[in-house]
């Protein structure tokens, strides 16, 4: 058998770096279980000290209601309870996706979260008195919302929301459409941002999540989507940027990267191979397969393409030597949860962190305050929260 052995070997030598699998390996992470399995899917889920106390607190939204964990010993605060009434459409039980935002610029950061309204609920100077946040509507005539991310996009100091607009015309006067939404001057009493459609009816398909940056380096941020084709939805199936002009409510040059991706989700810019140039991450999560695309010229490269429905993502430095990894998870409920380590060229491993957990949406934060940077889920499928605690030793600051 030996010299199979090394003809095998040699083989693998002789292949181009970008056509080899992810090599696999196991890490330690323990899993510590912030939100038990809810009644419904739980979506989205990120972090935050909210009082100031040291200890990071989790903010989510499950069965009804909003809710914040306060650390570190995860105990629930109800803020808010969804009902209809507040907008022109009617709640469901859950987010499908949220993040975090100063909206009203006090210096505490704000809930929004997009439950067929995208919408916010103001951080109170005592986010745990019992008492609800404030519920203010952000714009429900766009619709199908299921990406929120935060972004100066003209570059006025100020971060503005980015929204994808994804269902077709009957929902919506904004089909298959993607948004920058800027804030109003008073966001207390204003009925309505400022909303920018910027990728007009250029989105088809089950467009889902976006990244924020500025891919060309003409110091303007663009932004990027990807879009599945399946679950009844046409025209997806791809991996797409959009061309930022010198004026940002003109008109946004689209450049696809790939098409007949089935599944196709998550899309993030970084610099991975050190070269200066942005790249992009991205992942299938309603398919499979984790690859990038490298620039300048966003060459197509699979890193790992049997991972099943990496429906999460989130770019960041895991290890602390100083280059740009990526952290997944699968979105059923027997998903992976894997991060995959970048040398600095490119290339990656992959190390599972935890199995039979599923995920629409994680982040990193450093939950335990240790220095280094956890894993942070949302179970979707399983119905939990949960984060991964980082055993790896960092030079994180």
């Amino acid at each position: 058998m030996k010299p199979l052995i090394i003809l095998a070997s040699i083989f693998c030598w002789l292949l181009p770096i970008e056509s080899l699998p992810a090599a696999e390996t196991a890490d330690l992470w323990s899993k510590h279980i912030i939100q038990p399995p809810a009644k419904g899917m739980i979506n989205g889920t990120t972090a935050n000290d909210f009082n100031g106390d040291g200890h990071i607190d989790v903010i989510t939204s499950f069965d009804g209601k909003t809710v914040v964990f306060r650390g570190p010993v995860w105990k629930p605060y109800i803020i808010h309870t969804f009902a209809p009434g507040r907008s022109r459409n009617k709640p469901r039980t859950a987010c499908i996706h949220s993040c975090l935002m100063d909206v009203d610029r006090d210096g505490d950061l704000d809930f929004v979260g997009s439950n067929n309204t995208v919408f916010w609920l103001e951080c109170p100077p005592e986010p745990f008195s019992g008492q609800p946040w404030t519920y203010r509507t952000v714009d429900d005539e766009i619709s199908g919302t299921h990406c929120l991310i935060t972004g100066d996009v003209n570059r006025d100091g100020r971060l503005d929301l980015i929204a994808n607009s994804g269902r077709d015309q009957k929902a919506t006067e904004f089909p298959n459409s993607i948004t920058w939404l800027e804030t109003p001057a008073d966001p207390h009493t204003s009925k309505k941002w400022v909303r920018h459609v910027f990728a007009h009816k250029d989105a088809p398909g089950g467009s889902h999540y976006m990244g924020f940056g500025d891919v060309n380096g003409d110091g303007q941020p663009d932004i990027a989507c990807a879009a599945k084709g399946t679950d009844g939805f046409t025209n997806g199936q791809w991996f797409a940027w959009w061309e930022q002009p010198k004026d940002p409510d003109g008109i946004w040059k689209k450049h696809i990267l790939a098409e007949n991706e089935e599944g196709a989700t998550n899309i993030v810019p970084a610099d991975f191979d050190g070269d200066g140039h942005t790249d992009y991450f991205a992942t299938r999560g309603h398919g499979k397969g984790v690859l990038w695309f490298r620039g300048p010229d966003f060459q197509q490269i699979e890193i790992d393409p049997d991972i099943e429905f990496p429906h999460s993502l989130a770019v960041a430095d895991i290890n602390g030597d100083g280059h740009v990894d990526a952290i997944t998870c699968g979105k059923e409920a027997n998903g992976v949860a894997a991060w995959y380590e970048n040398d600095g060229k490119g290339r990656f491993a992959k190390h599972v962190i935890g199995n039979n957990q599923g995920s629409y949406d994680l982040s990193t934060a450093d939950m335990d305050g240790d220095g280094d940077l956890d894993v942070l889920i949302a179970g979707h499928a399983s119905r939990n929260v949960v984060w991964f605690q980082n055993p790896l030793l960092t030079t994180q600051p």
